[in-house]
Parts: structure tokens; C-alpha cells; sequence
């Protein structure tokens, strides 16, 4: 009889790897499979993790094959590669299509009814491409889309107002990616519409003025990049916000994020994948929220779509 929860990690790089020891501290899980091609890399962390488990709740850390992730409730997809020097977005988009369609139909053979998180990159695509070339259902499959994007700008606007963090209550839409919008209609800060408050509550009186808010949507548009100028990858704040998904299936949360998945005509936009607001719960995606955005912001969306569309329709799916 199986008891609590499994979670798999296909790949066990840098974020995968990352992922299986937040996953470990948090105690959410009761046994914990990494995955990877090279097997010694995966039993490396599998091991290594392990050895900790004394310190914090009691989790089975094993590494193994496609067969070792029967009955996973959670399977969460890191497989791919990083982009290179010189190689173009089509190129690497691609690439990580080609990894997914060998991967994907091995993984749902044993776990059809698990909840699959994406985070390889271009999440969007590979989001769409899973969708595309497996027999899942929609609601099974949830990419990490502007997850992320969204912690930054929160993090960044808090930091801004001199406030906590859970205070402000702001969002990332589109692509995760170059395309991506923030609809400012949308944020609120200490439950008050962020218009509002700056003009009524902030100490600056509205004196910062919009080329403030440019600088925080270019902070929060360049946060992975400087990232990686700085340290060559990221993966806590990926794994934070992946343990969060993770949270809102175990626990049936029903919580709204913005993930990544197939949109069907919410602003007039259909077949592509990209961020909106969906609530998660236990079998993954509940329903779609479609909060109103002012006509700029769904011009915008509708950029970041057709931004999206346009690499798709140059891929072999």
C-alpha cells in the first residue's frame, strides 16, 4: 500500500538536483526519484541528499530509470540543454523538442496520471510540445511559466514601497521570456490598487512616476540573465518557485499562479502556451482565472502570443 507522496525528477542538473533537495527539506514528499541520462550524476544526488535526510523529515532518495517512477503523483521535467554561445532561439527550442519527444513517452507509459511540472526551457514551447505529442490532459500538465517572473516583480515593487513581500500582490503575464507583460491594472499593494496607493499611501507621493516603473519591469525582464552573468546558472529561485507548484498539488491548495498552459480563447487568444492565472489544486490545473486588463495589456499579451506562435510554427513537433 503506498504511503504519501512520490515526486520525479527527470534531470539532475543544476535545477534538477536543486529541486530534489528543496523538495527533501520541505518534507512534502515521502520518496523522491531523480532520473537523468547520466545515471552516476543522478545517484551522485540522490546520494548526497540522502545522507541529510536525518536532519530533516523522513524522505527515500533513490535515483533509477523510467520504470522507478510508476505511481508518481508529481513528475517534474528539467531535461534539456542550456543555450550556447552563438546558438539561436529556433535552434535551442528545437533541441529540447527532440530530448522531450524521446523522454515523454517513456515517462507516461508508468506515471499517466501524475501531474507533470515543466521547467526546461523554452518552458512555453516545451509546455506546448508535450501537450502536443503525449495523451495527457491539459489539466495534468503545468508549465512554470512566469512563476518566477512574478516572485521577481514582487519582490522588486516590496523593496520599492519598503513593505513586505506577501503585501504586494503583482503578476507576470505571456511569455516567460523577452515578450512577457506586466499588467499594472492588476497589482495591489497592502490590498489597495497600486494607482491608488501610490498616489494616497507611499511616502514618495507619486513622485517616482512611470520611468520607475520601466526600471522595475527591465529589473525584473533581466533578473535571470544577470543571474546568470554573475554565477553561470540559476536554480534556487527556480526551485523555490517550482516547490510552490508542488505545494499547491500535495495540499490542494487551490491557489492562483501564473503558470504556462494551453490557452483557449481567454482575450481572444487560442493554441499557443504562455502565462495567465489558473487555479492548482490536487490534480493539477482547476480552472483558468481571466481577470480584466486594459486594451494595452491585451495588445501586449497578443504580442507575446504571436512572439510565441512565430517560433512554433518554425519547429519539427
Amino acid at each position: 500500500m503506498k504511503k504519501g507522496k512520490k515526486i520525479t525528477i527527470l534531470g539532475a542538473g543544476n535545477v534538477g538536483a536543486t529541486i530534489a533537495y528543496t523538495l527533501a527539506l520541505d518534507g512534502m514528499a515521502s520518496e523522491l526519484v531523480l532520473i537523468d541520462i547520466n545515471e552516476k550524476k543522478a545517484q551522485g544526488e540522490a546520494m548526497d541528499i540522502l545522507q541529510g535526510t536525518p536532519f530533516c523529515a523522513p524522505v527515500k532518495v533513490c535515483s533509477g530509470s523510467y520504470e522507478d517512477a510508476t505511481d508518481s503523483d508529481i513528475v517534474i521535467v528539467t531535461v534539456g540543454l542550456a543555450r550556447k554561445p552563438g546558438q539561436s532561439r529556433i535552434d535551442l527550442a528545437q533541441a529540447n523538442v527532440n530530448i522531450i519527444k524521446q523522454v515523454m513517452p517513456q515517462i507516461t507509459k508508468v506515471a499517466p496520471d501524475a501531474v507533470y511540472v515543466v521547467v526546461s526551457n523554452p518552458v512555453d514551447i516545451i509546455t506546448y510540445a508535450i501537450l502536443k505529442t503525449t495523451d495527457l490532459p491539459e489539466s495534468q500538465v503545468i508549465g512554470s511559466g512566469t512563476m518566477l517572473d512574478s516572485a521577481r516583480l514582487r519582490s522588486r515593487l516590496a523593496d520599492h514601497v519598503g513593505l513586505n513581500s506577501k503585501n504586494v500582490h503583482a503578476y507576470v503575464f505571456g511569455e516567460h521570456g523577452d515578450s512577457s507583460l506586466i499588467p499594472w491594472s492588476l497589482a495591489t499593494i497592502a490590498g489597495i490598487e497600486m494607482n491608488r496607493y501610490c498616489t494616497d499611501m507611499c511616502e514618495k507621493h507619486n513622485l517616482c512616476g512611470k520611468e520607475e516603473l520601466k526600471e522595475i519591469e527591465e529589473d525584473v525582464r533581466n533578473a535571470g540573465a544577470k543571474v546568470i552573468a554573475l554565477k553561470g546558472a540559476t536554480f534556487y529561485a527556480v526551485a523555490l518557485s517550482v516547490r510552490r507548484i508542488c505545494e499547491c498539488i500535495v495540499r490542494d491548495t487551490n491557489s492562483v499562479m501564473t503558470i504556462s498552459s494551453l490557452v483557449h480563447d481567454q482575450y481572444g487568444i487560442n493554441d499557443v502556451c504562455l502565462s495567465l492565472p489558473y487555479v492548482v489544486g490536487a490534480r493539477g490545473i482547476v480552472r483558468a482565472v481571466v481577470p480584466p486588463l486594459t486594451e494595452e495589456e491585451v495588445s501586449l499579451l497578443h504580442k507575446s502570443a504571436n512572439t510565441l506562435k512565430d517560433t512554433i510554427s518554425q519547429l519539427e513537433l
